[in-house]
């Protein structure tokens, strides 16, 4: 019956629907289905029993947007055993007949509430989205172009006001402009922008709560804004996961690893490909260099541009003592970004600092 219904509504050409193999590791469980839209990224979940009582068989079916619970349509279908696959095509022609209005209701009413009325704005923020996770040079300058011509059509777009401050600190935290203070600044100023248009916005408050870490900013202030963040949307992964990120800059690695922690139980399926280097990173700092090392050299496997990760590992591998290892990673930055021991870091604990900058001048060979 489930697999007619997802073919069913396979056919309904601007629907994403979640395959067989993933929807059906929930079968037969009691689970809720905010964490049901949570694992899966899905935004409705549809739901249903089979019943049988003698020669008669009852399908129920109801309709749930995910992130809030709200029943958006519901109904019932009875039948005879005997016609279960005449009953099969019915109920998944019926369902699908009837979700799609149901769904293009509900988004329809999604849209009124966008954070921009202009929806070629919107779409330009969407397609910017994949391009800045993805830390890469070239995708970031593309990224930031997009932003650029959505604030362009709405200058007060909380959303992509939020996202480009965060692309300026991607690029000014890997090195790739010729004038980092100036970057810097854009970047600040773009989040302030972003929260004097949306300062109730759960994400607008994570993206430039991070921006403000990357970029030097007070990290109380910053983890103030996280906080915020997590209270107005608890359920955000990557809020949990740039709170992480910002504790490891405030010099509190337990607290970064049990954030970055809840970001990977929110999100199993969908991470970020550098994760792995906040983990790394935390371990780093509490001297569990072994665990780092291993969390880093994965973390370079899936994102090899990511600078942060060769930091480091090479930090790490100096402090082990393999100084042929934290060179030859010292090499491999060296043909992404020139600079090897950076000037500024984010990281506020003198501690912490001098840990990471003096095992990285004992892998460049220099002197302390």
């Amino acid at each position: 019956m489930v697999e007619e219904i997802i073919t069913a509504l396979s056919r309904i050409r601007w629907l994403f629907v979640i395959a067989r193999n993933s929807s059906f590791t929930y079968k037969g469980q009691a689970v809720d289905v905010k964490q049901v839209g949570r694992e899966l990224g899905v935004r409705y979940v549809l739901e249903g029993s089979v019943r049988k009582a003698g020669g008669r068989v009852r399908i129920t079916a109801q309709l749930i947007e995910a992130e809030t619970g709200t029943h958006l349509w519901a109904d019932r279908f009875d039948g005879a055993l005997e016609d279960v696959f005449e009953l099969q095509d019915t109920v998944a022609i019926n369902v699908a007949g009837i979700i799609e209005p149901a769904l293009l209701a509900a988004e329809t009413a999604r849209s009124i509430h966008r954070p921009t009325a202009d929806l070629t704005a919107y779409d330009l923020y969407l397609r910017a989205l994949p391009h800045l996770f993805s830390y890469e040079k070239d995708r970031n300058r593309l990224a930031l172009d997009l932003l650029g011509r959505a604030i362009e059509r709405d200058p007060n777009f909380g959303p992509a006001l939020a996202l480009a401050a965060l692309g300026h600190a991607q690029r000014h935290q890997q090195g790739w402009v010729e004038e980092p203070e100036a970057d810097r600044r854009k970047g600040i100023e773009l989040a302030r922008r972003a929260l004097r248009a949306a300062p109730d916005d759960p994400d607008v408050l994570a993206q430039a709560a991070g921006a403000f870490g990357l970029l030097g900013e007070d990290i109380d202030v910053a983890i103030g804004m996280i906080d915020r963040s997590l209270t107005l949307k608890p359920s955000s992964a990557r809020g949990w996961y740039q709170s992480g990120v910002l504790r490891l800059f405030a010099g509190e690695p337990d607290v970064a690893l049990e954030h970055i922690g809840t970001y990977l139980r929110l999100n199993p399926r969908d991470r970020l490909p550098y994760y792995l280097t906040g983990v790394g990173g935390a371990l780093f700092f509490q001297r569990r260099f072994d665990e780092a090392a291993a969390k880093l050299l994965e973390s370079l496997d899936r994102a090899p541009n990511f600078v942060v990760t060769y930091h480091y590992l090479a930090s790490c591998y100096a402090h082990m003592g393999k100084l042929r290892e934290a060179q030859e990673i010292v090499q491999r930055l060296r043909a992404i970004d020139a600079i090897v021991i950076p000037s500024v870091t984010p990281f506020r604990h003198p501690e912490y600092r001098e840990l990471l900058l003096s095992g990285l001048r004992l892998a460049a060979g220099k002197q302390s």
